[in-house]
């Protein structure tokens, strides 16, 4: 087994990079990322970093998401070393996904250019063991409204940014509504493109006329929504609605709408290498679909073809007592004994 690191620019992070079996291109890379969410404010039977059993669960944060499949990959690893594999599996284990996807996007570069670039990629994110072929993507903004401050019992002086940034809160949801309706054929569950806004901070004091407000919001698109037509029509919105009249008491007053992340969906493609694999191993018929993010996407967009295939499920990650089922990681360890034949023959 090669084992190589591909660093964050500080050097105190590293994506780390495997390869068993022929040292060469192609083969299939089992990818999954080594962070998890907070545990703050949660409220956890147990210690949420001790791993607990408990009946037929394995209790514990990232459990779910998605260190159950990197335990399972790594637990695997004496077979597929024995197996003598006529094409390579490599693990690509990153780092600060869950605020991002930052790691492998230091990692995807060095694909082809100093590390054997995979033919696919399996993301091991909990989809229950079902193969799944697409995925939404996300984009996550902050939007700050400018006015002017002043005294709270002269308002039409000043230009209240919460009020102003209310309504651009009030335009999204009822432009989130617009994008679900355009998507209502997508397959995915929730249907079309969803909006959420997640926090709004603002103000200084309640006697005083709020001078900035700022609005942290996201939107998860299907693969068939252009995320720029989403901003185009916030900022004509905006400019049509919103600046005329804060400007026509400050024209300093602004508002500026900033990316903070940007994931990109993947796409269902009918000749994936990585989808028909996924559902040779696990006997699907078709593969499903996914609403959360991850890194398959990435690997698609960089010319890796990649499916969605881990145990568990979705609905228990980043929560209180978050688990796995047993069960779940013994179909999981099936699943690669399936995948070391495929590679050995």
């Amino acid at each position: 087994m090669k084992v190589r690191l591909v660093h964050d620019d500080a050097r105190t992070k590293a994506n780390l990079f495997a390869t068993i079996g022929p040292e060469r291109e192609g083969g299939v890379a089992l990818s999954g990322h080594t962070d998890v969410v907070p545990v703050a404010g949660q409220s956890w039977s147990s210690d949420p970093f001790t791993l607990t059993e408990r009946e037929d669960r394995l209790i514990g944060r990232g459990a779910t998401d998605m260190k159950g499949f990197i335990a399972c990959a790594l637990a695997a690893t004496p077979a597929f070393k024995a197996a003598n594999l006529k094409v390579p599996i490599h693990f690509a284990l990153s780092y600060d996904e869950e605020i991002g996807c930052l790691g492998v996007r230091k990692l995807i570069p060095e694909l082809a250019a100093s590390l054997p670039k995979p033919r696919m990629v399996i993301v091991g994110e909990p989809t229950r063991m079902k193969a799944v072929g697409a995925h939404k993507g996300i984009n996550v903004f902050t939007t700050t409204v400018t006015g002017t401050d002043g005294h709270s019992s002269r308002p039409r002086a000043g230009v209240n940014a919460i009020a102003f940034a209310s309504e651009i809160v009030r335009y999204l949801y009822h432009l989130s509504d617009e994008l679900a309706r355009e998507g209502a054929d997508s397959g995915f569950d929730p249907p079309g493109t969803s909006l959420n806004v997640g926090t709004i901070s603002g103000g200084t004091a309640v006697n005083m006329i709020a001078r900035q407000c700022s609005v942290h919001w996201e939107f998860r698109p299907v693969p068939a929504t252009d995320p720029k037509t989403v901003i185009a029509r916030l900022d004509e919105f905006v400019a049509r609605d919103i600046l005329p009249r804060m400007r026509a008491i400050d024209p300093a007053a602004s508002v500026a709408t900033h990316m903070d992340v940007s994931s990109p969906p993947l796409a269902p493609d009918p000749n994936s290498p990585a989808v028909h694999l996924a559902c040779e191993l696990n006997g699907d018929n078709a593969p499903g679909t996914v609403s959360f993010v991850c890194e398959a996407g990435l690997y698609h967009l960089a010319g890796v073809p990649a499916v969605v295939c881990g145990p568990g499920s979705i609905a228990q990650a980043h929560q209180p007592n978050e688990y796995v089922e047993i069960a779940q990681l013994k179909a999981c360890e099936a699943f690669l004994g399936r995948l070391t034949a495929w590679a050995a023959r």
